[in-house]
């Protein structure tokens, strides 16, 4: 079968997850996303509809159904206690709203990405409340931690958890044929991820900035990623790319280091768009602040994760997922 399913994207980011999928063969038909500085982003790369807004807020009668509903959703603590008063506890709003769109739309799979912590997260009750949630609904539930270093040569220490959800109705077989992707070799190395020539000064921590010191004492090896961590430099001693964050770029805390033949410097968004797998062809828009961009990398998925799960997905919607014995 060669059916172009159709995507659904909620909590969308700059778009990692949307590119994975698009990478796969799937057809995007809507994402949606609330931070402003990400939906200028987004625009420059897809042309599909971006519902830009609060989740909390739209109106479900007027979005288009889809076949596959993803959402790389925020996790708000919430129990199974606390689970029974709904949208009464606004910290748990947001899962329970992928579940407006579960019981409206009726996706054939649903695929929810998360940080590591979830699976200990509220002593394990948030996990609970999600699997419990969509085995009611009649969907399978599998669950598994990925890194990004073990998929599409990456070399970036990212783990997150990823949930799928077949509708059992459609694919009464799914948790038997669906596997999360195998582990892939990684030969490139952080080099390969580097610009290598001089890039523009304000990346660069010259003998007049306060931290130069402790840069020059602690930074030795241009073979690794470090971290300036607040009050200390911490060497990532793996020689990959320690895990992006969010506010690496602002207040001086979790920035990515290197050592450069121009000088010890900050990664750059764009180095940063790389170690999340995006290539070179996705567009960074002039009109942001830095800040922005290393916030919108920070947050986002890891590309290639995204297309070599989603690729396990097509199998088994398209049927032709090779049995394991078969494989043996």
């Amino acid at each position: 079968m060669n059916e172009k399913f159709k995507v659904g994207s909620l909590y969308a980011g700059i778009g990692g997850i949307c590119m994975g999928f698009e990478k796969s063969g799937f057809e995007l038909l809507w994402a949606n996303e609330f931070d402003k500085a990400a939906c200028v982003t987004y625009r420059e790369n897809f042309k599909h509809e971006l519902i830009e807004g609060d989740v909390l807020q739209l109106d479900l009668n007027t979005i288009p159904k889809i076949d596959i509903l993803t959402a790389g959703f925020p996790c708000q603590p919430f129990s199974v206690a606390g689970y029974r008063k709904g949208f009464n506890d606004h910290r748990g709003n947001h899962f329970f709203r992928i579940l407006d769109f579960v019981d409206t739309m009726r996706p054939k799979v649903v695929f929810l990405e998360n940080v590591k912590n979830l699976v200990t997260h509220d002593h394990g009750k948030t996990m609970q409340v999600i699997e419990s949630s969509l085995r009611e609904r009649n969907y399978s539930f599998q669950a598994q931690v990925l890194n990004t270093k073990d998929y599409g040569n990456i070399p970036h220490n990212r783990e997150r958890i990823f949930m799928i959800a077949f509708d059992l109705n459609e694919y009464p077989n799914a948790e038997t044929l669906f596997e999360f992707p195998k582990k892939e070799e990684l030969t490139k190395t952080i080099k390969d991820f580097l610009i290598k020539e001089k890039v523009d000064d304000a990346f660069y921590y010259n003998e007049d900035r306060y931290m130069f010191d402790m840069l020059k004492e602690t930074i030795k090896s241009k073979d690794t990623v470090y971290q300036f961590r607040r009050q200390y430099v911490r060497e990532n001693k793996s020689n990959v790319c320690p895990t992006l964050t969010a506010n690496m770029g602002t207040g001086g805390h979790n920035v990515p280091l290197i050592l450069t033949d121009y000088g010890f410097r900050k990664l750059t968004p764009r180095e940063c768009l790389r170690f999340q797998g995006f290539p070179d062809t996705f567009k960074i828009p002039t009109k942001l602040a830095n800040s922005n961009l290393y916030k919108q990398a920070g947050n986002s998925v890891s590309v290639p994760v995204i297309e070599a799960v989603s690729a396990n997905i097509k199998k088994v919607l398209d049927n032709v997922m090779v049995p394991v014995e078969a494989e043996a």
